[in-house]
């Protein structure tokens, strides 16, 4: 699993009612893009993430320019 900073990591719940988790990817720590991940949640919570298998990551469009 590879991120950028500002990618958006995707954790599903592991059980049933559990909601999916989000979070933006505010640092990468490991090489080459590879986690440990520092994450921000939207309430602001801060945790440092290595994924498992039930996350996704989700790119941030690239392709937009600022004017």
């Amino acid at each position: 699993m590879r991120a950028n900073t500002g990618d958006r990591l995707l954790v599903h719940g592991r059980v049933v009612g559990e909601h999916d988790r989000e979070a933006e990817i505010v640092e990468v720590l490991g090489p080459d893009g590879e986690p440990p991940f520092r994450v921000r949640f939207d309430d602001g919570h801060e945790a440092v993430m290595s994924p498992g298998p039930d996350s996704v990551v989700q790119e941030r469009d690239r392709t937009k320019r600022h004017a």
